[in-house]
């Protein structure tokens, strides 16, 4: 069996891949307590990766997801990632 890494794995129909925006650390590697995280907590998050059946969300596309949502959290390489349908995307900042 292959290692599990976000490079090899795809999501399936019209699921996408967003990054965790619950995971805060700085640009020079802090990371930050869990009362400062929860004010900085975000419903943007970068999409990483699309199944086939994906009509909007494009990788590396910034999408807007319903903060009521309650995706499915995976880990891969001991990094947590949030699986959502895509139509949980409410817009996409297309970049």
């Amino acid at each position: 069996m292959s290692k599990q890494t976000l490079k090899n794995f795809t999501p399936t129909r019209d699921w996408v891949l967003v990054a965790d925006p619950r995971e805060q650390e700085t640009e020079g590697g802090i990371i930050l307590p869990d009362n400062v995280k929860a004010k900085l907590q975000s419903n943007i998050s970068e999409i990483l990766s699309i199944g086939p059946d994906c009509k909007e969300a494009k990788i590396g596309d910034l999408a807007m997801i319903n903060p009521s949502t309650t995706g499915n959290i995976i880990t891969i390489e001991d990094k947590a990632y949030i699986m959502i349908p895509e139509h949980f995307c409410m817009g996409i900042f297309k970049q």
